[in-house]
Parts: structure tokens; sequence; C-alpha cells
């Protein structure tokens, strides 16, 4: 029997280009009617997972269902679903009537039909008078709505939209936002869409699938992702945040910028390591200190149109963004509350850089493709298989690539407060994590140097 309410089903789907991994066993389900957004930065595998679903790509393994029957090997025309790319690909030798009844015309639809199912378009996309009129006339918003006219006059089950409105001017963006949401509603047809503008996805989703490199960071309404975010990569990358080292010191007690605070995680057990999400809008800021958890010096404030942003150095002299109504000026003294609600604590991702490593001799350890020097051991021997596991303050970054060990480049970075968290792929393609008090950039070419004495050799399974 069919499950009626999921339409689409993506089970386990691989995909590489050369030696390159684009989508790392995708797996998720989108209901029937939801507005679902594919969200992550350029490169994640999103608009790759979306031309797999139209037929326009294959994957290397996995499958796709639709309405429970298996579409992997259907080809694009005989898929239920329509696609409105990014450039909206509109014939500029026919008006607007006959780039829309395009398709209807290929499949010998009745002109009396056509003509009726034309008009209807036209008017869900509220472009009634633009009939006869050249495309090449229009603007970039009129164009969209064209393109989308084109898409649901085939009545598909399933509407694509790969960065529609990515070409579009702010306002405009805006307007098209609202428009879209609108439209989906009126439809009552499964939307799925692609973008990387966290504000178009909060703004328009039932349900958010946030990417990165090729695998779902996390899965949830706007809400859940904003307010409960999973790992440090989601907390970053949607919307701003204050993310930082911490330790659960027991159920409902955390300890984080120096300070313990009363929040609402359970589960966690007693003193282990957490990353701590607090926005910056939940920080209560006060121009006094008493009934204050904590105390801090205002840095710099500067009005963002809808409310002031302010960098503060707590008494523990941990860097904090506050967002407010209310200015606070640079060099004042303030006072700060956070209630447990607004704490949002994550388990680790990881804790120490660990690699996979043979012993070359008693001095001497390869890992990460190369031979690094290591402090004298005679617990393993030549050839023996361990694991390397080095602090991830203890790695040195230096500026010309050839003067380390390893060169790489900066991949990611987060800002922890008092330090920066970084994230390195080396040349060869392993990941090195990095807590430093310089300042980097993402892209950066580095060298990777780690001294003898900061390496820990231990066995494989420890």
């Amino acid at each position: 029997m069919k499950n009626t309410d999921k339409i689409i089903e993506i089970n386990h789907i691989s995909k590489s280009f050369g030696d390159k991994c684009i989508l790392n066993d995708i797996s998720l389900f989108v209901k029937r009617g939801e507005f679902l957004t594919l969200l992550g930065p350029s490169g994640c595998g999103k608009t790759t997972l979306l031309r797999i679903l139209a037929g326009f790509g294959s994957a290397d393994s996995g499958t796709v269902l639709i309405n429970g029957e298996d579409i992997t090997n259907v080809p694009p025309h005989e898929r239920p679903v329509n696609t409105v790319f990014q450039r909206y690909a509109l014939f500029p030798h026919l008006d607007v009537y006959e780039n829309i009844a395009f398709g209807l015309k290929l499949q010998k639809v009745p002109e009396e039909e056509i003509d009726r199912r034309v008009r209807k378009a036209l008017r869900m996309v509220s472009m009634t008078d633009y009939e006869d009129r050249d495309v090449e006339s229009l603007s970039g918003g009129q164009q969209q709505r064209v393109a989308i006219a084109r898409a649901i006059v085939n009545q598909p089950k399933v509407l694509l939209l790969d960065e529609p409105l990515s070409a579009l001017d702010l306002k405009m963006r805006k307007d098209m936002q609202i428009e879209l949401k609108e439209m989906h509603k009126k439809l009552g047809i499964t939307f799925i869409y692609v973008t990387h503008d966290q504000e178009e996805a909060l703004t328009l989703s039932d349900t958010i699938v946030v990417m990165n490199e090729g695998k779902i960071q996390q899965i949830g309404t706007p809400t859940d992702i904003y307010n409960e975010p999973q790992n440090s990569f989601v907390a970053d990358f949607i919307g701003e945040s204050n993310i930082l080292n911490g330790k659960m010191v027991k159920d409902r007690l955390v300890e984080f910028v120096g300070h313990e605070f009363e929040c609402v995680d359970e589960g966690f057990g007693e003193n282990v390591d957490v990353d701590v999400v607090v926005r910056p809008e939940d920080i209560y800021i006060m121009n006094r200190t008493e009934g204050a958890q904590l105390t801090a010096k205002v840095k710099s404030c500067t009005f963002k149109g809808v409310h002031y942003e302010m960098f503060v150095d707590t008494d523990k002299g941990y860097e904090l963004m506050i967002q407010d109504y209310n200015a606070f000026e640079p060099d004042s003294e303030v006072g700060l509350i956070i209630r447990p609600a607004d704490i949002q604590v994550m388990k680790k991702e990881r804790t120490v850089n660990r690699f996979e490593g043979e012993i070359v001799d008693e001095n001497h350890v390869k890992f990460m493709e190369e031979v690094f020097e290591c402090k004298p051991q005679d617990k393993f021997a030549a050839g023996e298989k361990v694991a390397v596991e080095v602090n991830f303050s203890k790695v040195e970054l230096i500026d010309h690539p050839e003067e380390g060990m390893l060169s790489g480049e900066v991949h990611f970075l987060l800002y922890k407060g008092n330090h920066y968290h970084l994230t390195i792929k080396t040349d060869d393609g392993y990941k090195v994590w990095v807590d430093t008090n310089d300042i980097w950039d993402k892209g950066d070419l580095v060298g990777i140097n780690i001294a003898p004495k900061d390496i820990k050799i231990v066995k494989c399974n420890d």
C-alpha cells in the first residue's frame, strides 16, 4: 500500500564527479503539498540533488520514488515534475502566451484546453495583461513569473525551483518571496526550492534541509533550524550566533564564558565538553550590573535599521554579539542576563584531531601521507597501525605553505568568543582542526606544522 503522505522519497543517493564526492548517502522524504527548501553554501550538492530529482542528472547509487513509483531511470519528460531554473530559459522569439503554451503544444493538447490552461496560469502569476508581450521587454520579476507559469501549466505534482530569485534585486526578491508563498498556497502542489540565502529559506519554507559538503546536516521547520541547531555549522550558517565552548556540569546546568548558567538541556552527562549557542537577540543587556549574571564593557555599537548590534567584552575575557532595540554606548559598563530557554547546548562533533597512522620507527609515525617525528616510543612496532591524536591548539599554522610539513587551505572558521576554530583542508584532502588566536580568512593558503611533543600515539580502538 502506498504512503499517501509522502510524495517523494530519496533513498541513499550518492554522486561523485571524478574523485570529488558531491552527494554522500542522502536520504529524505517530502510530504505532499509541502514547501521544502534545500539550503546550503555553494558546492554543497543541493543543485546536483535537484537535477537528479528532475532527471537531468543520474546518481551513482540510490533510488528516487514519486508517489511510491521508482523513477530513478525515468527520463525527465516522463516525470511528474517541472523545473524553474536560475536562468529562466524563455524563448526570445515567442511572446508570453506562446512561451507558456509551448510544452502543451508539444504534447498535442487540444487548442481549447491549451487556451484555458494558459489563461489560468497567467491569472495565477498575475500576468493576465501581458500575454502578447515580447519576453525580452519584461523585467526580471515578470520573466520569473512567466517561467513559473510555463512550469505550472503542465500541472506537475512537484515544482522544482533552482535559485529562481537570485538574479533579482533585493526589493524585487523580497516581493517575489511573498508572491511565491501565496502561489504555493493557491496551487496546493509540492515545491522543492534550492537556495543559499538563509533568510529566504526561513521566510518561504515548511521544511528546511540544511546541507554541507554533500551531507544533510539537519532537517526541520524554520523555527527548529533557527532555535535548535544540531551542530556548529547549522548554528553559524543560519543567522547570527554566539558559538562558545562549554561544559555540561550536570543536567540543566552548563558552564560557558567563565560562568555557570541554568539551562533546559538534559542527558549530556556530567562535566562533558559541549558547544553552546546563544543568539544575539536572546542576551538581555541593561545599563546596570546589579542582578546581572555577568558584566561586560561595550566595544562597539552599530545601528542596523531595526536594531542595534553591539560587541561586548565580558568580565572573563570573552567577546559576545548582542542585538537590542536600545543603544549602549562604547566603553559603558553593562549587565547581561541569559534565560535558560535561550541557551542551546549541542554535543561536540570532535574534541581532538584523530588520524589513522602507521609506525615508521621509534621516533617517526606516518599519517596524512607524511612522516612526522614523534617523541621516542617503544610501545608499538614498525609497520603497526595506530591512531594519532593532536590537540586543536597544538597545530601551528604559518603564512608560507611551502615552509610547512603539510600545506592546505582554510576551509571553514568559527569564532568561539575568545579564539577561532578553523577547519583546514590539506592538499591531499585531509581535514585538520585548529584553535588559534590569529586571524585567518576562508580560502587562505597555509603551512601546517606539528611539534614531536604534541603528537600522541594510541591504539586504534582506544
